[in-house]
């Protein structure tokens, strides 16, 4: 197995064709949420299992970005190997900590959101769109997705653009207007 940056990851995926991805989060410069969105994005096909060490609120982000299994660095050969085989034949692959952390954003009503996306919005613009109605700053919403502050703003800018929102405030109206406000919170929203 080689250990690769996730630019390199990228630039190999197009050059070797791979089965299958076993992708990290906590990377530099390019992180791997942002990493598996874009191998999505080229290669849908192509099925992105992460492996990391924690089962946080990073989970949604992943899934979103289109990874088709989550696995937790407490995962030996044994857990891999069949996670691995399943995810490239269709199967998704939670691991038990994995389903316990998506279980608890569910019944936080985290997850509801319209079955079709108005505009063309893609889901990781729907999950932006939903953090800028929340009132998070670029900071912010970067930070909750774990991608880099410029990338952050970009997607803001992006979405500003497809919703033909001025600012912030139209953004937020756009949500509500088509139930996107509904996904998230932010954090040390008074709920204990």
């Amino acid at each position: 197995m080689t250990l690769l940056f996730p630019e390199e990851a990228l630039e190999l995926v197009e050059a070797q064709k791979p089965d299958i991805v076993l992708m990290d989060l906590r990377m530099p410069r390019l992180g791997g949420v942002e990493a598996t969105h874009a191998l999505h994005e080229r290669h849908p096909d192509l099925p992105v299992v992460v492996l990391t060490t924690y089962a946080d609120d990073s989970v949604v982000a992943a899934l979103s970005a289109g990874a088709a299994g989550y696995l937790t660095k407490d995962a030996d050969r044994e857990d891999i190997r069949p996670a691995l085989e399943a995810a490239v034949a269709g199967q998704a692959v939670l691991d038990a900590s994995v389903q316990a952390a998506l279980l608890e954003v569910a019944r936080q009503g985290v997850v509801a959101r319209p079955a079709t996306l108005p505009d063309g919005l893609t889901d990781r613009e729907a999950e932006v769109l939903t953090l800028i109605a929340s009132g998070l700053s670029n900071h912010e919403i970067a930070e909750r997705l774990y991608v880099a502050e410029a990338t952050g703003r970009r997607h803001v800018n992006r979405i500003f653009a497809e919703t033909g929102s001025r600012d912030r405030a139209q953004a937020a109206v756009y949500a509500h207007r088509h139930r996107l406000d509904t996904s998230a919170e932010p954090e040390g929203d008074g709920r204990g």
